[in-house]
């Protein structure tokens, strides 16, 4: 029996007949961040549903069917499948399986927020697209000098719509595996090199320099792909919105069990009441001034997610006049998994 479920693909523990977990599998002990054998379930599950299904099969047997929540250190949704099974003698014991629900209830969420939020934010610009279509099939139509200039704020506007769409999909994809920590390393000062490297030309339009400090190796648990698109998102914003600076400075270190990477600017500054909301969705400070530079308002979301399956922190710091700073702590990789 303990061969058997552990070969299942989801957590699942036997109990013995007062309740004792017996045997419970790697996906099991993965849930619960501890090896429940030899205790009684309800140290290992908080969850007076799943004890009073327990409960009801033993004294009754057939099987109940529960849900079950758990809140950190992200939220996740379970079914909980609670039978009665003759594995141990001489008592009736339980076996309880965990499927989890939660990627489809986040396909679901992810549905619904996608058209709110997309309907609400496409409408301008497609209602930019509209007015100057018409105008070209009607007073513009020969007007070789308004066609080009209309035909510019047509690509400007379809544009838009693309970076917004990508964002909203690329923040779909990080929800969709937010419950699933990254298995894989990364280097946080490399890829604050790559992102430099990656930005110069942006940089240079904006007469800005891009000063990486620190020389050690930052070695995070963590996805490349998704860390980068962090660091990236947090210098290309202070590129966008503090350029008067002239200066970014990119700064790692290591502190205790986590690696520090920071992106100062010394631009004019986010008013303090703006700071607790930035990591929200579409959340601008100036919704004129964040979509001419491009802005789709997620950018920062998508930092937050990001961070949020890295068992990662953001801290904002920032004061008007003289600039912000924007602070994220990602686990480090110990010296005994290295």
């Amino acid at each position: 029996m303990t061969a058997l479920i552990g070969a299942l693909p989801d957590p699942v523990m036997l109990l013995d007949d007062h309740g004792v977990v017996k045997s419970a599998n790697g996906k099991a002990r993965d849930l619960l961040n501890m090896d429940p054998e030899g205790q009684h379930l309800s140290s290992a599950i908080r969850a007076p549903q799943i004890l009073e299904a327990m409960q009801a099969v033993l004294a009754h047997g057939g099987t109940r069917r529960v849900d079950y929540e758990q809140h950190v250190p992200l939220p996740r949704h379970f079914e909980a499948y609670v039978a009665a099974v003759a594995a141990f003698e001489p008592g009736v014991s339980v076996l309880i399986l965990l499927k989890d629900l939660t990627r489809e209830q986040q396909t679901e969420r992810m549905r619904a927020d996608f058209v709110a939020h997309a309907s609400h934010e496409l409408r301008t610009p497609l209602a930019s697209l509209l007015g100057f279509i018409e105008t070209l099939q009607g007073a513009a139509r020969k007007d070789e000098v308004s066609r080009e200039r209309f035909l510019v704020l047509m690509q400007t506007q379809a544009e838009r719509m693309k970076r917004l769409i990508d964002d909203l999909l690329s923040l779909s994809r990080i929800e969709m595996n937010a419950h699933e920590r990254p298995t894989g390393t990364a280097d946080l000062r490399q890829i604050a090199l790559h992102v430099r490297d990656t930005l110069s030309g942006l940089a240079k339009d904006a007469d800005v320099e891009i000063r990486i400090e620190g020389a050690e190796p930052l070695i995070v648990q963590g996805d490349w792909d998704e860390l980068v698109q962090v660091v990236q998102n947090l210098v290309e914003n202070a590129i966008k919105y503090a350029a008067g600076g002239k200066l970014i400075e990119v700064t790692g270190k290591r502190i205790g069990e986590e690696c520090e990477l920071t992106v100062r600017d010394h631009g004019p500054g986010i008013a303090e009441e703006h700071l607790p909301r930035l990591t929200e969705r579409f959340y601008r400070i100036s919704a004129q001034e964040s979509r001419s530079r491009g802005g789709t308002g997620l950018g920062l979301a998508i930092v937050k997610h990001i961070l949020n399956r890295h068992r990662a922190k953001l801290r904002i710091q920032s004061e008007l006049g003289v600039g912000s700073s924007f602070t994220i702590r990602v686990p480090a990789v110990s010296a005994e998994s290295k």
